[in-house]
C-alpha cells in the first residue's frame, strides 16, 4: 500500500474495517509517492506543528532533526508548553507518532498537512533496534519465552501459535535475532536448588494495528486476519533471509 494524503491512523481504520468484514491481507511499510519534477527526484514535504511541555522540547527537536525536519518557528504556548513548527519529509513522519507520544509522556499534540514537493532529502534513519524472530513452527512456551525475554521485549505470551519468520519481540540490539520460543526445558532425574522456581515473564507489549504499521521496516509485513494481527518477515525461511541480507 502507498501512503497518499492519509496517515497511519486513517490507514489502520480502513484496514480494521476490512478485517472485521472477513478480509485477510498483508500490509507492508507505508510509502510516499516520489515524483520527478523537471528531471529532479522530489518527495512530499509536510508542515508539522507540535505542542509539547517545555521539559520535552529538546528531545522532540533532536528526534525530528534525525528525520530531516527543519524548524521554522518556535514560540511559547499555554503555561509550560511550547509550540514548534517544522517542515519535514512525509517519510519522516512514518512511525513517529507513537515515538512522539512516548517522548512527551502522552502530553504532546502534533498536527501536519501537505505543503509541497521538494528535492529528495536523503536517507532517514527510523527504527534502530532489530527484532526477535521465531525460527520454527509450534506453540510458544514459558521456558522458551523466558530465555528470549533476556534479549529484548516480547510481543507474545505462552500458548501463542508461532511460525518460522514470525516476529515475536523487539531485540535490544540493532540486528535481528532468531530464537526458538517453543523450546521446552529438558527433564532430568535430579533436582537442582531453585530449579522448580516459577519462571516469571514480563507482560508482552500489546501491538495495535496502528502501532504495528508504524513499527515494521521494509523487509517486514503486518499479517491481518479476522482473528489475529501478527508481525512477520517478508522472507520467512531463516536461511533464505540470511542470503538475501548478504546480497544487499
Amino acid at each position: 500500500m502507498k501512503l497518499l494524503d492519509v496517515g497511519e491512523l486513517h490507514l489502520s481504520v480502513l484496514i480494521e474495517t476490512m478485517r472485521r468484514e472477513g478480509f485477510e491481507l498483508l500490509v507492508s511499510r507505508p510509502k510516499v509517492i516520489i515524483k520527478e519534477i523537471n528531471g529532479v527526484k522530489c518527495e512530499p514535504i509536510e508542515r508539522l506543528v507540535v505542542n509539547v511541555p517545555d521539559e520535552f522540547v529538546g528531545n522532540v527537536i533532536e528526534k525530528l532533526g534525525k528525520r530531516k525536519a527543519e524548524m521554522s518557528n518556535m514560540e511559547p504556548a499555554e503555561d509550560g508548553h511550547t509550540k514548534i513548527e517544522f517542515r519535514i519529509p512525509a517519510r519522516g513522519l512514518i512511525g513517529y507518532r507513537s515515538e512522539f507520544m512516548t517522548d512527551t509522556k502522552g502530553n504532546g499534540t502534533m498536527n501536519h498537512i501537505f505543503d509541497t514537493y521538494e528535492p529528495f532529502k536523503g536517507e532517514i534513519t527510523s527504527r534502530s533496534r532489530g527484532t526477535i524472530v521465531a525460527f520454527e513452527n509450534g506453540k510458544a512456551v514459558t521456558y522458551g519465552l523466558y530465555n528470549a525475554q533476556d534479549k529484548g521485549e516480547l510481543f507474545i505470551g505462552p500458548g501463542t501459535e508461532v511460525y518460522e519468520g514470525m516476529i515475536v519481540g523487539l531485540n535490544s540490539r540493532g540486528e535481528d535475532l532468531a530464537i526458538n520460543v517453543c523450546k521446552e526445558k529438558h527433564l532430568t532425574n535430579t533436582r537442582a536448588s531453585g530449579s522448580d522456581d516459577a519462571l516469571r515473564l514480563v507482560p508482552p507489549l500489546q501491538m495495535s494495528l496502528e502501532k504495528a504499521i508504524e513499527f515494521i521496516q521494509d523487509d517486514e509485513l503486518v499479517e491481518i486476519t479476522p482473528q489475529n494481527i501478527r508481525l512477520r518477515k517478508k522472507i520467512l525461511d531463516s536461511k533464505e533471509r540470511e542470503r538475501a541480507n548478504r546480497n544487499k
